[in-house]
């Protein structure tokens, strides 16, 4: 970064964190000097690697089970991290579930209730957790992980929970601005569009042949998919005091697509 700021002694703590965004935000804090605790559910061996690489450049680093479904794993999750590192200054808000990896979590009827109570739910509870930490401290960042699609704008044929739950999301964070505007607590809501991660490849991707996959992605804006990694240097920039004027910001990440979602649908 310019004007380069030391995460030496903070905390981040990470859901969802052994793959995807919540990795790639977990490696670039870490490398920043930052102490990382990422959770995982149904991919610990993944979570390991990231807490391997994370000690490889010197950050101290924990991994802890979480289940959004389960909202006793939720308080275990931020009592763990408090004895290891005795503070949460960051709260990346990531672990979610989409149209195809909700089947991992429920069984067809009941996806939809599934999608909220993790998306929606999990994620408030989680915030609900962290917030007295931060309020005592007078210092943190929250940043909250929407989707284009619910936080910025809506795709004909898509989810509706699915797209209700990140509208949820991109919410929360004005609420916690409105309630704590004199506390030096920053709260941000990302709505990243395209991302190559797994779960972009699941409800998208996976379902096209290898010729439709290439058009798809060429009709995106510059077309392309965005990298988890530009998402995590977006996060890293909302955790420097610069970002502090934009708290309660709902961020259109999705290179565009989310002022022209037409994109994906329209005929050239």
């Amino acid at each position: 970064m310019s004007n380069h700021v030391s995460f030496k002694n903070q905390v981040a703590l990470i859901t969802g964190g052994s793959q995807g965004i919540g990795a790639a935000t977990a490696i670039t804090l870490g490398r920043e000097g930052a102490s990382i605790a990422i959770t995982y559910n149904r991919s610990e061996s993944k979570a390991m690697k990231v807490i391997e690489e994370l000690k490889k450049m010197g950050a101290r680093a924990i991994a802890i089970p979480l289940d959004l479904k389960d909202n006793q794993s939720i308080r275990p999750m931020v009592s763990r991290t408090m004895e290891e590192f005795s503070r949460i200054d960051i709260f990346v808000n990531n672990a979610a579930v989409g149209s195809a990896s909700v089947v991992h979590y429920s069984d067809p009827e009941g996806q939809d209730e599934a999608i909220l109570e993790i998306n929606t739910l999990g994620a408030f509870l989680c915030v609900k957790a962290v917030l007295p930490i931060m309020v005592k401290q007078n210092y943190g960042k929250i940043i909250n992980i929407s989707s284009v699609g619910g936080g910025i704008s809506v795709f004909p044929k898509f989810k509706a929970s699915d797209g209700m739950s990140k509208a949820a999301v991109a919410f929360l964070s004005k609420q916690i601005v409105a309630d704590y505007p004199h506390h030096k607590i920053d709260a941000f809501s990302i709505c990243p569009g395209a991302v190559n991660t797994r779960m972009f490849r699941e409800s998208t991707l996976d379902h096209l042949s290898p010729e439709e996959q290439k058009a798809f992605i060429a009709s995106l804006p510059m077309g392309r998919l965005i990298e988890p990694e530009e998402i995590a240097d977006l996060i890293l920039f909302l955790c420097s005091p610069a970002a502090t004027v934009c708290r309660g910001a709902v961020i259109d990440a999705s290179l565009g697509l989310g002022v022209r979602p037409g994109l994906i649908s329209e005929k050239k």
